[in-house]
């Protein structure tokens, strides 16, 4: 009925909590989670990064910083997460599964992970999936922000998406596809209104399991995303393109390899290639 958890994250050499929350597991249909948690909204930021086959979820490339409002690159999780309709927050979230079809709605502060509240506003994310098949899950989301403007009180920025996926973790195909779109509230407008912005993203990756050897297996990857910071302009987005290679040691242990190339509307191409271990306990 109750159950609990703590995940710091040491990376960068600076120590930061992640997941810090308890839950009241009432009934598969219906759970309550109170603390620091994911907003039910975009699939790609609620995938685990223990089972992603991605190094960076936003394709990073170092010292690019062209997207309008967020920085970085034009990537779907970097619009995302930046503009707060994605990654952790805090307060309060029930979700649950009744058969084919499960739900998600959360009501938090807004102001990101181990940040207090700003304001009097409060922030909503929603999400809905159905299993239409026995490895196809389609599903939609909804998401209402809240900011600080100092001309406006208690200010608000919405967004939407759709997903579907295919496959499951390291079990041969795995498909994910998603698109979503909103207020850009960082880029304002001459009359301080939030820019619309929209991406996309696609992932494939193959699991192929290894017999008798060191490696229990190897999955190649290939990824697509599309962002847009603001869709009245032409040429403020770009393509992040990224194939990788994910070599499993035992279970979720593994050494990943990814080239992610930047192409945006306007400037030069820039890459940049990572290699990363996980390890798993």
């Amino acid at each position: 009925f109750f159950d609990a958890r703590l995940q710091p994250d040491f990376g960068g050499g600076v120590v930061e909590l992640k997941d810090a929350y308890v839950r009241l597991n009432f009934s598969p249909g219906f759970q309550v989670t109170m603390g620091q948690f994911k907003r039910p909204f975009d699939l790609f930021e609620l995938s685990s990064s223990v089972d992603l086959s991605l190094v960076e979820r936003d394709g990073r490339v170092g010292g690019v910083s062209a997207c309008a409002g967020v920085g970085g690159i034009c990537s779907y999780s970097r619009l995302t997460e930046k503009l707060g309709y994605a990654d952790r927050d805090i307060g309060l979230r029930v979700s649950g599964v009744r058969g084919k079809v499960t739900y998600d709605a959360s009501l938090t502060n807004g102001a990101g992970a181990n940040v207090a509240d700003e304001n009097d506003a409060k922030s909503f994310s929603g999400r809905l999936g159905v299993k239409v098949a026995e490895a196809l899950t389609l599903g939609a989301n909804l998401a209402l922000h809240d900011y600080v403007d100092p001309h406006k009180e208690d200010a608000r920025a919405g967004a939407w998406g759709a997903d579907v996926q295919y496959g499951s973790w390291r079990d041969g195909l795995l498909v994910q596809a998603s698109v979503v779109g909103g207020d850009n509230w960082k880029k304002l407008d001459g009359a301080r209104e939030p820019a619309a912005f929209m991406a996309f993203q696609g992932i494939a990756s193959y699991y192929a399991p290894l017999e008798g050897a060191r490696l229990a297996g190897v999955e190649p990857l290939v990824r697509v995303s599309y962002g847009d910071p603001d869709t009245s302009l032409s040429s403020d987005g770009g393509v992040v393109f990224t194939p990788g290679l994910m070599l499993y040691v035992a279970g979720r242990n593994k050494i990943g390899f990814n080239i992610d190339v930047w192409s945006p509307q306007s400037g030069n191409t820039e890459h940049s290639f990572k290699i990363q271990s996980f390890l798993y306990f």
